[in-house]
């Protein structure tokens, strides 16, 4: 569920706000860092939302920038002090996406294309819990719990939010013939995606082998739009041992011409949710 203080989306809104008062002055980040003596990664962690920014940090800064108003410096603080709150996935310990959590949380649309998995939107527990302990076979029995508990968490925003994310996933077909765990969790995973395919904030598109070479054939990725216009939107990348956010405009926009292109080679909605059940029938057999 949406939270009205989500410590990313505020950490973001506030690197945003840095970053134009750092250009409105006609400083570099490097300028920066040298003038405060801590380094230029700190500075561009900082102004991307991706690190946590205390009080005295945007005290120092306005300093640099010579922010004369003092109402300005106050909301600035404000916004620090609320970024460091912490967002419901705390509760789980350390989640190594925590970042993604909390934009997705804050997040009004979702696009998603996925090559190999179901959405974690849109598993079902058994399939969440087997697919984490293959793709991670190192982990504890307490850690994928955890992970688990984490991605069903997660659903909420799409199963029982009075103001639901408005999800569109084009899912390969390779997806649904990959079987994670057993031919019965399989088939338990297409009829819940075929279900959840049919309400009225949730779109789901199968793109088939048929198509042959197409837009996403480099990976799966994300799309995530907000509410408020100041924020801009993100494409999220997975990876193995650290993610990629990409939130420049002609990054963006790339990434949403290629989904636009895979939701047009993909079947339509009614076409998807059959060849779903169909896909299912021949697990039930």
């Amino acid at each position: 569920m949406a939270s009205s203080v989500n410590p990313t989306v505020r950490r973001r809104r506030l690197g945003q706000e840095l970053r134009r008062l750092r250009e409105q002055k006609g400083m570099t980040a490097e300028e920066v860092a040298e003038r405060l003596l801590v380094s230029q990664s700190k500075i561009s962690r900082l102004e991307n939302g991706r690190r946590s920014i205390s009080q005295r940090d945007v005290r120092d800064l306005c300093g640099v920038y010579e922010v004369e108003d003092q109402r300005m410096v106050d909301s600035l603080m404000e916004m620090a002090k609320d970024s460091r709150q912490q967002g419901w996935w705390h509760a789980f310990g350390d989640v190594p996406y925590s970042v993604y959590i909390g934009l997705e949380t804050d997040a009004a649309s979702l696009r998603a294309f996925e090559s190999q998995i179901i959405p974690g939107l849109l598993q079902t527990r058994p399939y969440a819990e087997a697919l984490i302990q293959g793709a991670l076979p190192e982990t504890s029995t307490d850690d994928v719990e955890k992970r688990v508990q984490v991605r069903l968490r997660r659903q909420d925003r799409v199963s029982t939010d009075d103001n639901p994310l408005r999800l569109w996933a084009v899912i390969d077909e390779a997806a649904l013939h990959r079987v994670v765990s057993n031919r019965l969790v399989m088939r338990e995973q297409l009829e819940h995606l075929a279900e959840m395919s049919q309400q009225p904030h949730v779109t789901v598109q199968v793109l088939p082998y048929e198509v042959g070479a197409h837009p996403g054939l480099n990976g799966q990725y994300a799309i995530l739009e907000f509410p408020d216009a100041a924020d801009s939107s993100v494409v999220y990348i997975e990876g193995v041992t650290s993610d990629l956010y990409l939130e420049k405009a002609p990054d963006v926009q790339k990434y949403s011409v290629m989904y636009e292109h895979l939701r047009a080679q993909a079947l339509n909605v009614d076409q998807s949710r059959q060849f779903i059940l169909n896909v299912a029938k021949e697990y039930a057999r």
